[in-house]
């Protein structure tokens, strides 16, 4: 290995912790699978006291009530002096590590830490027994820094129509890409449920993911009462499982800090390049909805940043809460459709604890790096309704020009097209985008999105059986409605 910078950036600790106990008495708070995590990461880097030299502990928000969990982390090791930063929703996770990387090479930091964890198995298994899972109570406990988003991620428009969950959000966008590529309805639907049986067969492998039942692609793709339909085309199995306990710890430092604690170099893993975009436009209101400027700008920068092209990567994890998120990707990436899409089974299959699979994503990657030092692998990151974007580049040996990040917000900005939303519009319109939100095993309501002749944009929906079977039993994008008060027919 070639001589390395003093302050260059470097992962030298990683550890993905799950736990899976029906009694939530004997079952840890998130805090606590945090804490664990990261001295798991310590002892994977054969070096416990790197904790104690801490600067700075990072922790994206999730579900659990704590005001500053980085703070009780902080404690629980003993880094007293680390100072805590907590991200709030909407903030790409990407985002902590690249700024850990920034404050490392910018020499202002020496070590940091960065985990995150989610408890809901635990939860969900405390309410199935009419209790409530008990948590680490902080009163008048901020942390140091605080980052949140600067824009919202959903309008009134799209809520008066009755969307809300992400579900409905994506599967809206979904229709478009599919309407976009020219698949019909029941080859899109055949093609998602291929991909999420794959997924499920890379988390049966993975002794880390949260499932191990291959599930057959009939069953993916159809409604039944063990899997009903969220949001057409969506499924259950289609979404994220969030209702999982793991956690993730990740320590990086500078080479001079690994070097002087003698951290064996088999264990480094280096960053490449990273990009992120935290331009926000809402879902509706986005010109081309079978599309992401973001990742097409990420994705180019990152490649030439790194001097390497996505369809030569052999490691992947692409974002997977919904198949729209990994369909567009594999179209701006220009990547073969084909091309494996991850290494952890996604997050349907290998788990998706809210705000914080990159992180284990992160592990399950450096760890497959460390055992194939000539590849690169590929990382990448969503926010909110696909409305921020990331790619990470990691390889266990260092790139020729060292690390490079960028942020390419302005360009993704430039580059976006945005139409203005109108809450009260008459008059006919043409379907952008749309989906059948269910509720319980029935179809309750069809919510489109509409282009107007004047360029603009509306959200309006339909509780009519005869135009919901309709949506369901055909391509509709590209079909004109009349709308009026918020409805359509």
């Amino acid at each position: 290995m070639a001589e390395l910078a003093a302050n260059t950036p470097v992962l030298v600790g990683i550890a993905a912790v799950q736990q899976k106990l029906d009694d939530y008495r004997q079952a840890l708070e998130p805090v606590a699978l945090m804490e664990q995590a990261l001295r798991d990461a310590a002892t994977d880097a054969g070096c416990a006291d790197i904790l104690l030299q801490a600067d700075e502990i990072m922790v994206p928000r999730s579900i659990w009530g704590y005001s500053d969990p980085g703070r009780l982390v902080a404690d629980a090791l003993g880094a007293t002096s680390a100072t805590t930063l907590l991200a709030e929703f909407g903030i790409l996770q990407q985002t902590l590590l690249t700024r850990a990387c920034q404050r490392i090479a910018a020499g202002e930091a020496r070590v940091v830490l960065v985990t995150g964890g989610e408890a809901k198995y635990r939860s969900l298994c405390a309410e199935k027994a009419g209790e409530q899972a008990p948590e680490t109570a902080q009163v008048d406990c901020e942390p140091d820094i605080t980052l949140r988003p600067q824009d919202e991620m959903w309008s009134p428009v799209e809520s008066a129509a009755g969307l809300g969950m992400p579900v409905g959000y994506y599967a809206i966008l979904d229709s478009a890409l599919r309407h976009k590529q020219g698949l019909s309805v029941d080859a899109h639907r055949d093609q998602m449920a291929r991909m999420y049986s794959r997924l499920s067969e890379l988390a049966a492998d993975n002794p880390d993911g949260w499932s191990d039942q291959v599930v057959p692609a009939d069953h993916i793709r159809e409604h039944s009462a063990a899997n009903r339909m969220l949001a057409f085309p969506y499924t259950k199995l289609h979404n994220s499982q969030w209702n999982v306990d793991q956690a993730a710890g990740l320590i990086l430092c500078s080479v001079e800090v690994a070097e002087a604690l003698g951290i064996d170099r088999s264990k480094w893993v280096f960053p490449r390049a990273f990009t992120e975009s935290n331009f926000m436009s809402v879902v509706a209101s986005r010109r081309d909805l079978g599309a992401s400027e973001g990742f097409r700008i990420a994705g180019k920068v990152a490649m030439e940043l790194a001097g390497i092209d996505f369809n030569d990567i052999r490691l992947c994890e692409l974002y997977s809460c919904f198949p729209y998120a990994v369909r567009v990707q594999l179209q701006e990436f220009g990547m073969n459709p084909q091309h494996n899409v991850s290494v952890t089974g996604g997050m349907t299959f290998g788990g998706g604890p809210l705000n914080n699979f990159v992180f284990q994503a992160t592990v399950k990657m450096a760890q497959l790096l460390r055992q194939n030092p000539s590849e690169v692998g590929l990382v990448t990151a969503v926010s909110g309704m696909l409305t921020k974007q990331a790619c990470a580049l990691w390889s266990a040996t260092p790139g020729a020009d060292g690390w490079a990040c960028a942020d390419v917000t302005d360009q993704v900005s430039r580059e976006s097209g945005v139409c203005e939303l109108v809450a009260d519009y008459s008059g006919s319109g043409q379907v952008a985008g749309y989906t059948v939100l269910y509720q319980g095993l029935e179809p309750w309501r069809a919510v489109a999105v509409f282009d107007l002749p004047d360029g603009g944009r509306t959200v309006c929906y339909s509780e009519a059986p005869q135009m919901i079977a309709h949506m369901l039993g055909q391509e509709c994008c590209g079909e004109r409605y009349e709308i009026a008060g918020g409805q359509f027919q």
